[in-house]
């Protein structure tokens, strides 16, 4: 019996590495309700604020100490930097896990994910697929806040500069610059949360565990990082540095606490997505 292994036949053309095109997935995932009803909350926030303000009354009005908040009503650049500082925390959080932890899990439960394996898509050519457009979907959800709270700022409160709470005011193409490295610090702080959600939707065949789970996973993370007790231990907790972007706007900014925070956010992001090509390359597709 010969011990050569006889060889693979393949079809007349076949690449591996053109299979599934970053394009065709891009338009199956802008075409689903999900990515249309997720942008378009993020596209209300910033009128549903501007509501808020002319109901309620200007932030300031309360006359305590100031807060960013309190300077959002000041200028454009301000109402786009509160907009950012009200949903860093959470909201933004949402699409991350949603883009990230739904595009495998959910061609799983179409009971499609088998069909495009034997397609033949490589699994790591699907993995990276998904992975990529779910990333750049999560960017373009995090840029289209801000430039639609900048434009809705801009028509209710003028064009002017990014008033500091602490006094002192950075020009308005300064400050436009600074929003744009705020923009990319929050998009690589929720490296975490899209690194737990790729992994998770790779291990089950239901969306809604893979997004929940990294949403619940992440808020864990803003709980811990709360209880003081833990001291110097809350450093290795993505969570601690997420505001760390607050030091962009300022007059003279500080780098050190967004580096360090930088570094934590993609060594987790690393291992989990390592994690979870290594998991679905042994996994045994049966959906």
């Amino acid at each position: 019996m010969s011990t050569l292994a006889e060889p693979v036949e393949v079809a007349s053309g076949y690449r591996a590495g053109r299979t599934l095109p970053l394009r065709v997935e891009l338009v199956r995932q802008l075409k689903r309700r999900r990515t249309l009803v997720m942008g378009g909350i993020l596209a209300a926030l910033p009128f549903v604020l501007v509501a808020a303000f002319a109901i309620g009354g200007t932030p300031g009005d309360r006359g305590s100490q100031l807060t960013l908040m309190d300077t959002a009503t000041s200028s454009g650049a301000n109402f786009a930097a509160v907009n950012l500082f009200v949903s860093a925390g959470f909201l933004l959080v949402v699409p991350v896990a949603l883009f990230c932890g739904d595009t495998v899990a959910s061609e799983a439960s179409w009971s499609s994910l088998r069909y495009l394996l034997a397609a033949p898509v490589p699994r790591a050519r699907l993995l990276w697929s998904k992975l990529v457009v779910g990333l750049g979907l999560s960017l373009a959800a995090m840029i289209l806040l801000p430039l639609v709270a900048l434009a809705v700022g801009t028509a209710a409160y003028g064009w002017g500069p990014l008033e500091l709470p602490t006094g002192g005011a950075i020009g308005a193409g300064t400050a436009a610059q600074r929003l744009l490295v705020v923009v990319a610090y929050i998009f690589v702080s929720q490296l975490v949360t899209a690194g737990l959600a790729f992994w998770l939707s790779t291990k089950t065949d239901a969306p809604l565990g893979a997004v929940g789970g990294a949403v619940g996973l992440t808020i864990v993370g803003n709980v811990l990082d709360a209880v003081t007790a833990l001291g110097h231990w809350r450093d290795f907790l993505p969570a601690h540095w997420q505001f760390a972007w607050a030091d962009a706007v300022q007059p003279h900014p500080e780098w050190s606490g967004m580096i360090q925070g930088t570094a934590v956010s993609v060594t987790y992001a690393i291992v989990l997505f390592a994690l979870a090509f290594r998991g679905f390359a042994r996994k045994d597709i049966v959906s």
